[in-house]
């Protein structure tokens, strides 16, 4: 009934989605296999793509020639390009998206992907042959073949759901939860934890008072994610609306406390640090008498509301009488109760950089089984653990990026040498090369990269290279393009900026704070005609690589210094036990994880600077 398939995806969220696109773009054969074909790329939270870094991580995934980005512009109902009044590597690109039209889009793009079958079943377990995985077997006992297989379970693994004193297996509201994969993993040797996340209820958008809210209005000018011409910026936006708790709600929440999951110990996994229940902030924040809540419509038509903000597991009337004391929401219908769920995921510091798993040969993790939360961070996983498995089965080496590459570096590198205990959420702080890996230069980054991995098309990479060209052009421009007082002054003191008393080059002028390159545009005709034939991402390049040139120098003097440990390679058999020399600790953690070069030895927390020395000292020898 079944071939044998190069890769089979189990799992059909973010990172199921992007693994199966990148597997069948490399030409590998692909089977996606999930529990309901109608909740592809179901976004089972908010209805929205980037933010923080998230954005960086999305225009990373397009650059490389991944689907979230375009499937992401294809649905988009607002754009804001979040933290412009901050320097440019803090800019996030941010979307609200139709939830239904962004898992349409994933599915009609799937199903147009040469090389993707589909199956719709529970698969309950991994066919594993001298410590090889060959195959998956399904819930009706069906065993599919395969060489490499990517488990990318989501919350379903044992999934438990709580509504105050009520619990119920389940991966989603009204999905049932997976059971056999953890089970056998345990068999097999692999260390598993619990981890928790929530979702807040979704109410009517027609009982709700938006007269007492503040509105919330996408970009003036919207940008998009993709790099790529396939999609067009919005014309039309929708807005969302700000409201906020108060100690009326936070006194009706508080009555619920003693039969919350979360405060009475019937949840013991551990939930996102940075995106709290509301029961929670209530709890930790005590002395604050207000918390935002974000009011985000879930499409174009749909009148579904998403209560950004009100994410809880209390029972599903102390959450409606609180939610009617919110501003606005006085007459509100809900939809359906917020919850919390468990479920099992696997410390990732069993894997290696290329996502496959230590003990079992091509078995590949991706997304929250990975122990991450949010969206754009299991899209990354999938990608590349698609990838890698495409690569493993055509005898290539894994694709691997460094921390100084991008933001999908730094999370995987997290991820593999320091472990999480928490769910893990990507942010502008956890990268230390963050000028140079910001959401205007992916392209520039890594396109090239994904072109020669055959999944950026040719036309992208010609993209890239117009816009380099372009770039170095108008750099060398700026330093010719001379301006006179008389000139020019008059409009420097209108842009509250010194006048200048000689001829000053446009590039002088840029390296102002106070002065962008729109504003070099307007000073006189001439100028205004040369940086008007150029495109306006080429324009930003120019301004950002000009203003900040010293702070690029000093991280790319970093990353230099850096890439002669991230060149050191060690065998993959170096045996640690075996230098008396080193640490206990740095013995137990270097054994464990197995670190590919001495660069990644040396970011696994309780390896000392001075076992560091030690193994260069014996691969030397």
């Amino acid at each position: 009934m079944f071939k044998k398939y190069d890769v089979i995806v189990v799992g059909a969220g973010h990172a199921g989605c992007e693994a199966a696109h990148a597997a069948a773009r490399i030409g590998a054969s692909v089977l996606l296999c999930t529990m309901n074909m109608n909740t592809i790329a179901q976004m089972s939270c908010n209805p929205a793509m980037g933010g923080v870094a998230k954005g960086q991580i999305i225009r990373e995934i397009d650059a490389l020639g991944g689907m979230s980005g375009i499937v992401a512009d294809k649905s988009m109902i607002q754009f804001r390009m979040l933290n412009r009044s901050k320097g440019p590597a803090m800019w996030s690109p941010r979307s609200q998206n139709d939830r239904m039209r962004f898992a349409e889009e994933w599915r009609l793009t799937l199903e147009q992907t040469p090389n993707v079958d589909f199956w719709q079943e529970m698969v309950k377990g991994i066919i594993v042959k001298d410590k090889k995985v060959v195959g998956v077997k399904t819930g009706m006992g069906l065993e599919i073949k395969a060489k490499t297989v990517v488990l990318t379970n989501g919350t379903f693994l044992n999934g438990l759901i709580h509504i105050g004193e009520k619990q119920f297996g389940g991966g989603r509201t009204g999905e049932s939860a997976a059971y056999g994969i953890t089970e056998q993993l345990l068999d097999l040797g692999f260390e598993s934890g619990r981890m928790k996340t929530g979702t807040p209820p979704r109410v009517d958008g027609r009982s709700l008072d938006y007269s007492k809210m503040e509105e919330q209005l996408g970009d003036v000018k919207p940008e998009k994610f993709s790099f790529s011409h396939e999609t067009t910026t919005l014309k039309n936006q929708r807005s969302c609306w700000i409201t906020y708790t108060n100690p009326e709600v936070h006194r009706s929440l508080e009555e619920g406390f003693d039969k919350s999951p979360m405060f009475n110990g019937r949840i013991q996994g551990l939930g996102p640090r940075y995106c709290p229940s509301i029961e929670d902030k209530i709890n930790r924040f005590a002395e604050r008498d207000r918390h935002q809540i974000f009011v985000e419509p879930e499409g174009w038509n749909t009148v579904e509301i998403y209560v950004n903000g009100f994410s809880t597991s209390l029972p599903e009337d102390i959450q409606y009488k609180a939610l009617r004391k919110i501003p606005g929401f006085e007459n509100a219908k809900m939809f359906r109760p917020g919850y919390a769920i468990e479920y099992d995921y696997f410390p990732p510091t069993q894997l290696k950089l290329s996502l496959e798993t230590q003990l079992v040969d091509n078995l590949f993790f991706a997304g929250q089984i990975n122990g991450t939360t949010g969206y754009e961070e299991a899209a990354c996983q999938g990608l590349f653990a698609g990838i890698n498995a495409a690569r493993r089965v055509q005898e290539e080496e894994s694709f691997i990026l460094k921390r100084s590459d991008a933001y999908i570096g730094v999370l995987i590198d997290d991820l593999i040498n320091k472990g999480t205990d928490e769910p893990y959420r990507m942010f502008t702080s956890r990268a230390e090369f963050r000028l140079l890996l910001r959401q205007d230069n992916a392209d520039l980054r890594l396109t090239p990269l994904g072109y020669q991995l055959g999944l950026a098309s040719e036309e992208r990479l010609e993209q890239v290279k117009i816009k380099e060209k372009a770039t170095e052009e108008l750099q060398e421009q700026i330093t010719k393009i001379k301006l006179s007082p008389d000139d020019i002054n008059t409009k420097l003191q209108q842009l509250n900026t010194a006048i200048i008393k000689e001829k000053t080059t446009a590039e002088k002028l840029l390296k102002r704070p106070n002065i962008g390159i729109f504003d070099i545009q307007t000073l006189d005709n001439q100028t205004n005609t040369i940086l008007s034939s150029y495109a306006k991402d080429v324009l930003e390049q120019v301004e950002i690589i000009t203003k900040y040139d010293s702070y690029l120098r000093k991280e790319r003097q970093m990353v230099e210094k850096m890439s002669s440990m991230e060149n050191f390679k060690i065998p993959s058999d170096f045996q640690y036990t075996e230098i008396p020399a080193l640490s206990a600790e740095g013995k137990q953690k270097l054994s464990k994880i197995r670190p590919e070069t001495l660069g990644q030895a040396s970011r696994i927390s309780g390896v000392s600077p001075a076992d560091l020395s030690i193994i260069t000292v014996y691969l030397d020898k």
